[in-house]
């Protein structure tokens, strides 16, 4: 495998290994661009996941110190956890479901769409649908998406089954078992999906697409590549000029180090993206880098979630199969009849006993909330995952206390719903009531939303450098060899599962950067 020197300012260092990192990094390696991923967490593989919900937890998720602030409930039972993501080789594909579906066309002009909404901050993306479908084709390829290129969709199993009964007797139409990036058939040289039901916990199979073991092995092959664990960044440098020129970066055993690069990219997620370049701070950039404009942390979005479960009388099982094993795409459309904007879908979702205990009603204690839990077996459960609006006060800022073990300010993420959230989360939680009543439901549970894991904004593209952070090529407006290439570069969220839009988005940069390079303009 590669290993480059600490002073090679030649190579391109990306920080972060997930979606967006690990996906740049693969496609400039293949591209013949030396490149360094610096990857907080540790290196697991496949052999190392753990089917245990809690040992899994503990295993894989960035417990690192945060704070948070605001209205929103996790503020009260989850003050540490704002999020769930994970702290390792290949980030957050390890954990996520597999979803893949394409943002819709007006949702990347939400500003024309919609129009004005008060206490919202929407606007349009400087990028179109037309624009990235060549790259949202080469990605759902890539990563094998059901449903596209002649693969076939995954089986259906009781959880779904509950779902689609339910859904068709609302009258919804577009009703299946989802375009997952889950091997329904052998591929790319890995198996087809073994239905173990284990999904969140990282896929002992193989199945379930991860830049773990897909893209970033494929990229240490060329010998172009070197990923190097535990490798916490901790600021960015630049020269006198603005130009960045490495990442100071602490070892495994605490050791600040210096990568030297010529370009840096972003890649640490909608929390620590922005925090590494609030922290990056100079006297050249006082406010922190490429924040002219005072949007790097604004905007933040987590998608309008929440589960709705529900009780039947005969046993459901919905833990055996896909975890995310089908999806009601008829509500995602804007229909401001319903007394909201934008839209929002029901993805089918199942926790383990030990996760239904904790989340089912943080707290909660007594009759009705066991005898719940002794109908576990029993319980056919979904996901609500729609479009929020982004608000600038939706924001990551530097906690004025807390410090991580760097001596460096943690995140503080601060959210409160908009009242557009609010009502199209009500309107979910009615129609997902409705669902499961119409197929004999005996008890349903409308359940607050978890710690996010579709983290978005902070690092907003913008056709104007006031209004956002970078380009339409993810290059911040400031710096030109600085790149942001997570999700935290949404414009703003659409109601669509995030990751494949955040792997299209990946390509197209290397693309760009590669070109670029050549060039020699970066």
């Amino acid at each position: 495998m590669a290993k480059f020197d600490l002073n090679d300012d030649s190579v391109v260092v990306i920080v972060g290994s997930g979606a967006g990192g690990g996906t740049l990094g693969a496609e400039l390696a293949l591209k013949g661009v030396k490149t360094v991923i610096l990857e907080a967490g540790q290196r697991f593989e496949i052999e190392d996941f753990i089917n245990d919900e809690w040992a899994s937890f503990t295993q894989l998720s960035w417990s690192d110190m945060r704070t948070t602030s605001g209205s929103w409930r996790i503020h009260r039972d989850f003050p540490n956890l704002p999020a769930w993501i994970v702290k390792a080789v290949g980030g957050t594909t390890v954990h996520w479901a597999g979803a893949s579906l394409r943002i819709q066309d007006y949702e990347f002009q939400t500003r024309s769409h919609y129009g004005q909404i008060e206490g919202a901050h929407l606007l349009d993306w400087p990028l179109t649908l037309k624009e990235l479908e060549p790259y949202y084709e080469k990605a759902e390829n890539k990563m094998g998406v059901t449903r596209t290129n002649g693969i076939p969709g995954l089986p259906g199993n009781n959880n779904f089954k509950v779902l689609e009964a339910g859904a068709k007797k609302l009258g919804y139409k577009e009703v299946h078992t989802g375009r997952m990036a889950i091997n329904s058939e052998p591929r790319d040289g890995r198996g087809s999906c073994q239905q173990i039901g284990f999904c969140f916990q990282g896929c002992k199979s193989g199945a379930k697409w991860s830049t773990l073991y897909t893209e970033i092995p494929k990229g240490e092959e060329t010998g172009n590549l070197e990923v190097r664990p535990d490798s916490q960044a901790v600021r960015i440098e630049h020269d006198a000029s603005g130009k960045v020129t490495g990442v100071v970066y602490a070892n495994s055993a605490g050791t600040l180090q210096r990568q030297k690069a010529r370009v840096v990219c972003v890649a640490g997620n909608s929390i620590e993206s922005p925090r590494l370049l609030l922290n990056s701070a100079s006297s050249l950039f006082p406010n922190g880098l490429a924040n002219s404009s005072g949007q790097v942390g604004r905007n933040y979005m987590r998608h309008t979630t929440g589960a709705v479960f529900a009780i039947f009388d005969e046993p459901v099982h919905m833990y055996r199969g896909t975890t995310m094993a089908g999806i009601v795409r008829d509500e995602a459309a804007h229909k401001p009849e319903r007394g909201f904007s934008g839209g929002y879908e029901f993805e089918t979702i199942s926790v383990g006993l030990p996760f239904m205990a904790a989340f089912l009603d943080p707290g909660a204690w007594g009759r009705e909330f066991t005898s719940a839990l002794d109908s576990y077996q029993n319980m056919a459960g979904l996901w609500i995952v729609g479009e929020d609006m982004p608000q600038e006060t939706n924001r990551i800022t530097l906690d004025p206390v807390a410090k991580d073990k760097f001596g460096l300010p943690v995140a503080n993420v601060h959210y409160d719903d908009h009242a557009n959230d609010v009502a199209m989360r009500n309107h979910a939680y009615q129609r997902a009531t409705a669902l499961y009543e119409s197929v004999g439901a005996t008890r349903v549970f409308p359940q607050t939303p978890y710690p996010s894991t579709h983290n978005l904004g902070t690092n907003r593209m913008s056709e104007k450098p006031r209004d956002g952070v970078v380009n339409k090529h993810g290059q911040t407006h400031d710096i030109k060899n600085l790149f942001v290439s997570d999700g935290s570069q949404f414009t703003t969220g659409a109601c669509e599962n995030p990751t494949l839009t955040i792997v299209a988005l990946a390509i197209r940069q290397a693309d760009h950067i590669a070109k670029e390079m050549s060039a020699n303009t970066i």
